[in-house]
């Protein structure tokens, strides 16, 4: 089901910075997105950038100690958000970061919100191309999302 909800530009550009490492200065690295919460509009018609809901990778080891927990902390415990975050962890093989996209709908989130949030989902997953979707109800703190884990769409 659509919902005719827009992607703003911003939501792409983005996403298309989290996606392509460029070579970077050290400076550069550090403003590097490694989190950010989408929300949408007050009018309902656009997914949009939550200001203040993100993890800069300059962050981390500073103001952040632990990024997916201060991440989830991020999440509202009432309503719905869409989300990117760039993980990095290891497997037996080898060192491995994967940029993750997340439906987060907890349980207390009003229906009406789920529903959009669920019906506009594949307006942001055509933009989000090649990523999988991680649908999320609630998330324990002390609990990592393990790698291959969540719902692929």
């Amino acid at each position: 089901m659509a919902s005719g909800v827009q992607v703003a530009d911003e939501v792409c550009r983005i996403f298309y910075d989290m996606k392509v490492r460029k070579c970077s200065t050290p400076e550069e690295v550090k403003k590097r997105k490694k989190a950010v919460i989408f929300c949408l509009s007050p009018d309902k018609k656009c997914i949009i950038v939550e200001e203040g809901k993100e993890i800069l990778v300059g962050d981390v080891g500073v103001t952040v100690t632990d990024p997916f927990k201060h991440f989830v902390q991020m999440l509202p415990e009432k309503d719905c958000r869409y989300a990117l975050y760039d993980a990095s962890f290891e497997t037996k093989e080898s060192k491995k970061e994967e940029l993750m996209f997340f439906l987060w709908a907890p349980e207390q989130a009003p229906l009406k919100s789920k529903m959009i949030y669920a019906s506009s989902k594949d307006a942001i997953k055509k933009k989000f191309q090649g990523h999988r979707l991680i649908k999320l109800k609630s998330l324990p703190l002390n609990c990592p999302l393990p790698p291959g884990e969540g719902e692929q769409r």
